[in-house]
């Protein structure tokens, strides 16, 4: 459901995506799978319309699947909403063949700040299935089919979106309170991205046993294996950046720079106590070949370059 300061281009969409917008300033993007998956999606509800009315059953499919993905910009665009009152950079919503990507430059800076971001889209899609609950009980027919089609869908998505497991927005959620409890946030990170991976091998598991012999048993198997293979995907790209993330958190300035050494003129300043990200983004800001590392009390330890910051990094590794 996510990630510095390099300048966006706006004059044309990301490669393989088409933008069908903007909102409050951030690109609102469409990959053609979604096309592809509406059209799945269609075939595999108009079986629940048929009979229901007089209207073709796979143009009331149409008009649900038009606005379960309404439902899901609504679910990405909350992410944005609380990412952009913490100050957060937002990039982009992109919709994709299974949902919905909200991509924020940079990292959460607390816990609360990742718990918030996190948990706002499961909330939206909550509230978009009880506001459908209550406008079914006000209409019947057609309409009260849609409605409870549609109200099932946003409850579902938003009780499946918060298990515990990265790529999912519970997951994320998780890794937040990890993160609050033990004060690490790595931790969280590697414990929600495993959890992530049990939940693909359990909807794997669940796919096949619930298959049965019609056709469209087929299509629910292979939907089943698609969101298992997105969630297997994403936690293995949590766990890569886990293990990025670590290796970042071991740059220590005071460690990395050469102590005693005489600062080239006009160095740029950092303080020698930063470290992991902090350090990366203080020379992001000022990018220079040296610094001048400075103690809290002004005087001068000795010299950073990028070049040990960047041998340091990739040490790490090992």
């Amino acid at each position: 459901m996510n990630e510095r300061s390099e300048r966006i281009d706006r004059t044309a969409a990301p490669a393989g995506t088409w933008r069908i917008g903007r909102f409050a300033g951030v690109d609102l993007l469409i990959r053609p799978s979604l096309l592809l998956m509406g059209a799945v999606l269609v075939v595999v509800f108009a079986p629940r319309f048929d009979g229901r009315s007089d209207s073709n059953p796979y143009v009331l499919s149409a008009a649900f699947v038009v606005a379960l993905y309404i439902s899901v910009l609504v679910h990405e665009l909350a992410h944005v909403a609380v990412a952009r009152r913490f100050r957060m950079r937002v990039q982009s919503v992109t919709l994709h063949l299974l949902g919905g990507e909200t991509l924020i430059e940079g990292e959460s800076r607390t816990p609360w700040q990742e718990l918030a971001t996190s948990i706002a889209g499961p909330i939206a899609s909550l509230v978009i299935g009880l506001v459908g609950l209550q406008a079914d009980s006000w209409t019947d027919g057609t309409a009260s089919d849609v409605l409870y089609s549609i109200a099932y869908v946003n409850i579902l998505v938003a009780i499946f979106n918060m298990l515990p497991g990265l790529p999912l927005d519970g997951g994320r959620v998780f890794r937040a309170i990890i993160w609050q409890v033990t004060g690490n946030e790595e931790t969280g990170v590697r414990i929600a991205a495993w959890i992530g991976r049990a939940a693909a091998v359990g909807v794997v598991v669940f796919a096949v046993l619930d298959r049965g012999s019609d056709s469209q048993s087929s299509v629910n198997l292979l939907i089943g294996l698609l969101v298992a293979w997105f969630l297997w995907q994403g936690a293995g790209d949590a766990l890569k950046n886990a293990n990025r993330t670590s290796r970042i958190n071991k740059l220590v300035a005071r460690d990395i720079g050469f102590p005693g050494a005489t600062p080239p003129p006009n160095a740029e300043h950092l303080s020698v106590d930063l470290r992991g990200g902090d350090l990366l983004r203080a020379m992001a800001a000022r990018p220079a070949e040296a610094y001048a590392l400075t103690e809290a009390d002004g005087s001068v330890f000795g010299v950073l370059t990028a070049r040990a910051v960047d041998e340091a990094y990739r040490s790490s590794r090992r």
